[in-house]
């Protein structure tokens, strides 16, 4: 579709009546306000602007004004006026009449220019798509709008009245019950059609898992407000990241003078904090953004004199908040978050159980202990005493870098540690990591290991599996590299994807992993903890991080999104070229799990900020939905010096589907005041095409080209032939779910809909195509039955007849869906239960059938693989069962909205019950359900 000026002629050549009587309205009382003042006609210029920026509060007052000269400019020369009396004297009381007449605006010239600020054409284009060419929306069309293209459930005439009250400004329409291009043009701009799904500004996920089976928003050396070394540290640090929902903060305590401990990163140049004071604020704000339980990682370098000050503040000013109380020896998990609530645990070290109620020696912290060994060392390195700031950082900076090409095994520094303090630490007890197969004999819950950034990537890149089997069970805490002296950012992504729950951030450092980390922590009410993918909790499954293919188990997603327009967009603010005008363009950047991180971009809009329409559309493979994050980022062509507009990030379990506004923020999060791009997204199932499978050991092809999920051998008899009962189910749900799913994409193509198009679009489609000679619909729907029936009503033409007989097949491949896929699913899930029995002991069966070594480790790696396929399999056809069902649905009251049913009795209005409304959206949020 293609916008431009001639769609601002053909409205402005229509007989637009709704919008021009409330024009003529809004005129004449602007009017009757200024008359009272002066007595002139028309309107004040600046009334004339005021009257503007309130349908577009985004334009400036300059543009509004100049276009309002040039239309006086046109009206002066079209009146033949002239400054001349015809003997060469200016005639001055003439002028002065002109002048005067030019800080006034006339009805028209009003219009005139209410039509070009405040007409978008891609919105008219769309009011006239979906009210057959009408000046506004009625109620029926506004249901259509709202269930096909929005995803509303539950709409009716009453709710759309409702919106059209709410919305359209003339008297008329609101009479009427019509929704006029200005009326549809503030619904679209309105919080109902935010990107965001408003549901997730609460808590929404279920917070009665243990605490290891959430991300937890954290921050790294929170009283750090610039860089790492030499920047200023300030309380406002913990009051910020505890505002935006963080629930892990860092306090690295050291002796101070007059015997109060301190907090600073020691041995830099970073001023130190009263301990005091920083307590004082955490208690006060821990719970003001979320109820859930605060994580304090208290990184102690004080000697025993100065820890008893430490506990006593800690009991003084925290109290009852902390969580003392100690965890049983039997204890398989932590508490949940829910059970934790308004609590503050700390991390910390712990004394052995041999310490017999005294003081004992136990290892430094990690991250403390490693930064001050780097320290010394850097000083250690020859280096002439006083030397300057610059010389000191080169010199760290020099140092890190070594250790990162070649990392030196720095010796545990150890020191004496209270036994009161001791005993406060209950639920995160830091431990050091030696080898994921070490942690899983000995680790117990609440054991923490804290992980060096170089570490964690390397293991998530030479063990991707373990790491996320490791974080089934325990906390992972991952703090940035000592070479990131600026306070940057790694790339939280990273981590997630192999389970680890505290990623720790530089809140004060803007930019893109901020960006991540702020929109990633918003999906679940900004409460700082979000349920990681059902695949990361489950006990028995198989997930590696690193993969670049389909995830077993889960039903890869088509995220299609369409670029529209973008409005207001501003010039970049380091921009070093003259004037307002942007060059703008936009990349959509997906962000998740290797196989889906992608990016796109659209064309340039030469000299255009205000409404550059880009009018293209991408489409995205997401295999792991849980994990995706999606990022609109706005750019300018044209720049000297800074190119960034403005970006959203959000995730995908976050948006909302159909035609939506994305509100722009700055590099630092503020939003931009009415920039925003223009948008339509929708979520479907895979439906073929796309990137191939990789075709090795987990697929088979048949010999109809339909790819069969195959289990895997284990080399271990009695488990092998367990899981060889599952091949032909697995065949069959497939088969059903594939068959089901194809027939409905024959029977959208037909109707000639897009691919993203649901079922209830197909049939409003088709209404519009089905009338005979006389007006009377040439097919209609019995709907008497669960499975409506379309029945022709007398001779139909070559492509109807295709529909009809399509839609046959369509509902003949969706009954077996709804009859066969219980009985299929607890088979499934039986042979699981059977395969399950096997799990405790599948090393010694794995022994006796002659395995050792690397082929233990394959048939426990295939084992998990296994019980995944399962699992995924008998859910994707429950799903599918619930998409039939949503189909049916969506056909019965799309053939009521457009008048294509049969005269019978009894048939009322079903509704669906999937909010989202779009056909191909799983019916079930894995993140709701229980491990």
């Amino acid at each position: 579709m293609q916008y431009g000026k001639h769609t601002l002629d053909m409205l402005a050549s229509s007989q637009n009546s709704l919008r021009l009587g409330w024009l003529e309205q809004l005129f004449s009382s602007a009017a009757d306000s200024d008359r009272q003042e002066d007595g002139e006609e028309g309107i004040h210029l600046q009334s004339a602007i005021k009257l503007i920026q309130s349908v577009n509060p985004g334009v400036s007052s300059g543009k509004v004004e100049h276009r309002f000269k040039e239309l006086q400019r046109v009206r002066e020369r079209m009146r033949g006026l002239t400054l001349d009396n015809g003997s060469g004297v200016k005639d001055h009381n003439e002028t002065k009449r002109i002048m005067g007449r030019n800080e006034r605006v006339t009805k028209q010239e009003f219009i005139e220019a209410f039509h070009d600020f405040c007409t978008r054409p891609e919105i008219y284009f769309l009011l006239v798509q979906f009210s057959s060419n009408k000046e506004f929306l009625d109620c029926k069309d506004l249901m259509r709008f709202l269930e096909a293209e929005q995803g509303m459930a539950q709409v009716s005439e009453e709710t759309s009245l409702k919106l059209i009250q709410s919305h359209e400004p003339s008297e008329e329409g609101r009479q009427q019950g019509y929704l006029s291009l200005d009326g549809f043009t503030s619904y679209l701009t309105s919080a109902e059609c935010h990107l965001f799904d408003r549901e997730h500004d609460t808590v929404c996920q279920d917070m009665s898992q243990p605490l290891s089976h959430y991300y937890i928003n954290s921050s790294h050396n929170t009283y750090l407000i610039e860089d790492q070394f030499k920047g200023p540290s300030d309380i406002s640090g913990y009051i910020r990241a505890l505002k935006m929902g963080c629930r892990c903060v860092e306090v690295d305590v050291w002796d101070g003078p007059d015997e109060e401990p301190v907090v600073c990163t020691g041995h830099t140049l970073s001023p130190p904090l009263a301990l005091l004071s920083v307590l004082e604020a955490i208690g006060r704000f821990a719970f003001v953004a979320s109820e859930y339980p605060l994580i304090l990682c208290i990184e102690n370098h004080c000697s025993l004199r100065q820890q008893k000050v430490m506990q006593q503040h800690l009991m003084d000013i925290l109290g009852e908040m902390l969580y003392t109380n100690p965890p049983h020896e039997g204890d398989l998990f932590l508490p949940s978050p829910h059970g934790l609530r308004h609590r503050i645990l700390l991390k910390g070290k712990k004394l052995g159980p041999g310490s017999d109620g005294e003081d004992g020696e136990v290892s430094e912290e990690d991250e403390g202990a490693e930064m001050c060994q780097r320290m010394k060392a850097a000083n250690s390195g020859g280096a002439a005493p006083g030397g300057s700031e610059k010389d000191m950082l080169q010199k760290i900076v020099l140092f890190t870098a070594v250790s990162h090409s070649n990392p030196p095994h720095l010796p545990s520094k150890r020191f004496q540690l209270l036994k009161e303090l001791s005993d406060v630490v209950t639920l995160c007890h830091s431990v050091r990591f030696t080898d994921f197969p070490t942690s899983s004999k000995t680790q117990r819950p609440w054991e923490l290991c804290s992980f060096h950034e170089s570490l964690a990537v390397h293991l998530a890149g030479e063990s991707p599996g373990d790491f996320v089997n490791h974080n089934k069970h325990f906390l992972s805490r991952v703090y940035p590299s000592p070479m990131r002296i600026d306070s940057s950012n790694m790339n939280p992504q990273d981590l997630w994807k192999c389970g680890c729950q505290i990623v720790s951030m530089n809140f004060q450092t803007a930019g893109l992993m901020m960006d991540l980390n702020t929109a990633w922590f918003r999906q679940n009410g900004n409460c700082g903890y979000v349920l990681r993918p059902a695949i990361m909790r489950q006990e028995v499954s198989y997930f590696s991080a690193d993969t670049r293919d389909t995830v077993p188990g889960v039903s890869p997603q088509l995220l299609h999104v369409k670029v529209i327009s973008g409005q207001n967009l501003p010039k970049p603010r380091g921009s070093g070229a003259k004037g307002d005008v942007v060059d703008p363009y936009v990349y959509v950047e997906i962000h998740g799990i290797p196989a889906d991180c992608t990016e796109r971009r659209t064309r340039t809009v030469t000299q255009n900020g205000d409404n550059p329409i880009f009018d293209e559309s991408f489409e995205f493979q997401i295999n792991l939905p849980e994990l995706a994050m999606v990022r609109f980022v706005v750019l300018d062509d044209d720049f000297i010096g800074d190119e960034f507009i403005g970006q959203y990030t959000i995730s995908l379990e976050c948006l909302q589907p159909g035609y939506r506004h994305v509100p722009l923020q700055s590099l630092t999060g503020e939003e931009l005041p009415h920039a925003k791009l223009f948008v339509h997204v929708a979520l479907t199932n895979r439906r073929g095409g796309g990137k191939p499978h990789k075709r090795g050991l987990s697929v088979r092809k048949a010999r109809k080209g339909r790819d069969y999920t195959a289990l895997r051998d284990l080399g271990v008899r009695a488990v092998d032939e367990v899981f060889k009962m599952a091949a032909p189910l697995l065949r069959e749900a497939t088969d059903l779910r594939e068959n089901m799913q194809n027939s409905v994409a024959v029977f959208r193509e037909l109707c000639g809909v897009s691919a993203v198009a649901n079922l209830m679009q197909c049939v409003l489609a088709l209404s519009s195509r089905v009338s005979g000679p006389d007006g009377t619909p040439l097919v209609l729907f019995d709907l008497r039955d669960h499975y409506p029936t379309l029945e022709p009503q007398g001779p139909l033409p070559d492509v109807l007849r295709r529909v009809v007989s399509t839609y046959e097949m369509m509902v003949q491949a969706s009954r077996p869906v709804i009859e066969l896929s219980d009985g299929i699913y607890d088979r499934i899930l039986h042979i699981q239960t059977t395969a399950m029995e096997f799990h405790e002991k599948l090393q010694s069966l794995a022994a006796k059938e002659g395995l050792k070594g690397r082929k233990v480790s394959r048939a426990l790696e295939s084992f998990s693989w296994n019980i995944t396929i399962l699992k995924g399999q008998a859910d994707l056809l429950k799903h599918a069962k619930a998409e039939v069902q949503e189909n049916m649905k969506q056909v019965h009251d799309a053939a009521l909205t457009g008048n294509l049913t049969k005269e019978s009795p009894g048939v009322t209005r079903v509704r669906s019950q999937i909010r989202r409304g779009q056909d191909d959206r799983p019916a079930t949020n894995a993140r709701g359900t229980s491990a």
